[in-house]
């Protein structure tokens, strides 16, 4: 699999394909602008390599319609702030000292068709230009062909750094490598070194943490095998029991024995699980974690999540991080730089964890 490195990309056009489906609130603010700023280092790598640099994303669900609120005119304005760089000096109109200008993202309200050609014609090497949805098209999810190949006349290279879609057959996923040189970006290419670290190559002792509200039992298995422990939250516990489950290394795993009660239901895992979970973290060399301990939204209840995160960094044992919530938890609490690893991914990352192939990583091959 060829990486952002093995192009030359002087006056050639980009076709990136990046992950920007952030969560909004109801009036289209961003609401955690993780997987935007994850890909900054691509985005400026090409810059400097002097490419025009072409985006391209989805961002919720419309199903093949244009609904404005998942318009990404807000990201392309994110991205502004986050690249904040001075380019293309502009003399005074008195044949003065240059001035420098900050560069525009120039946001496209189409992704395909001869308006969005006519633009991207006319950029220069540096410049930056995000297209819109490609999910206003269904055919972005059917992997319709005709779609895919006009998404590949944008550009003359292309470069996948959307690792949590790589799960999905799409047409910008699988279908536009068939057309064009391709490759991975900088974050595509940590995300699978990272994730191989724990499956193929963990320092020992490795510790496992599954949490959230729904289980990936694969993953949990799959890890089982290498792991010395595996600390379970209290809906994943709820889970195996109501399923029956009979897990392959029983001796592996830990529940919690104490928790937040509320209604009948542990909202938070309590003093002396977190007692139990602390004891078993210190031991770790390599430790994955996967969803809140608690429900996090609330105040009063994520007490044993934050206690976790802090323990895992005081470990120093080499930490991955998964899942939307818990990556959010963990910026807003402001411990995202003491991990080594915070994955974009939440189904792609359990897909790969599990041994599965994924399309987008596939297709580069």
């Amino acid at each position: 699999m060829k990486t952002l490195k093995d192009f030359n990309y002087q006056n050639k056009r980009v076709l990136v394909r990046c992950d920007f489906n952030v969560p909004l609130s109801e009036r289209g603010e961003i609401l955690d602008d993780f997987r935007i700023r994850e890909t900054i280092p691509t985005i400026e790598y090409l810059i400097n390599k002097g490419a025009k640099v072409i985006l391209i994303s989805h961002l919720g669900r419309p199903e093949g319609k244009v609904i404005k609120k998942y318009s990404l005119k807000p990201i392309s304005q994110r991205l502004e702030k986050l690249l904040n760089r001075k380019v293309h000096p502009v003399k005074s109109a008195k044949g003065g000292a240059a001035k420098p200008q900050f560069n525009r993202v120039k946001f496209l309200d189409d992704c395909i068709g001869e308006k969005v050609k006519k633009e991207i014609e006319k950029m220069e090497p540096e410049d930056v230009v995000l297209l819109e949805n490609l999910r206003f098209y269904k055919e972005e999810e059917e992997n319709g062909e005709d779609f895919a190949k006009e998404l590949a006349k944008m550009g003359d290279i292309f470069i996948n750094d959307a690792f949590a879609t790589c799960h999905r057959a799409h047409a910008s996923i699988v279908g536009v490598p068939k057309y064009l040189p391709s490759g991975a970006g900088i974050l595509l290419e940590r995300e699978i070194k990272s994730l191989k670290k724990i499956i193929e190559k963990p320092e020992f002792p490795l510790v496992a943490i599954f949490g959230g509200r729904e289980a990936n039992f694969e993953v949990i298995e799959k890890i089982s095998e290498l792991a010395k422990f595996i600390l379970i939250g209290w809906l994943i516990k709820k889970e195996i029991e109501e399923r029956g489950m009979v897990l392959k290394y029983p001796e592996k795993i830990i529940f919690p024995i104490d928790g937040i009660d509320e209604r009948g239901e542990n909202f938070d895992i309590g003093k002396k699980t977190i007692k139990v979970f602390k004891e078993k973290i210190s031991q770790a060399k390599t430790i994955f974690w996967s969803g809140p301990l608690g429900k996090i939204e609330e105040k009063r209840f994520k007490k044993g999540t934050e206690e976790i995160a802090r323990t895992i960094i005081e470990s120093g044992a080499f930490s991955v991080v998964g899942g939307g919530e818990t990556v959010e938890f963990i910026n807003k609490i402001g411990l995202s730089e003491k991990f080594n690893h915070l994955s974009t991914g939440g189904g792609a990352m359990l897909e790969f964890l599990s041994g599965e192939k994924l399309p987008g990583i596939e297709a580069l091959r």
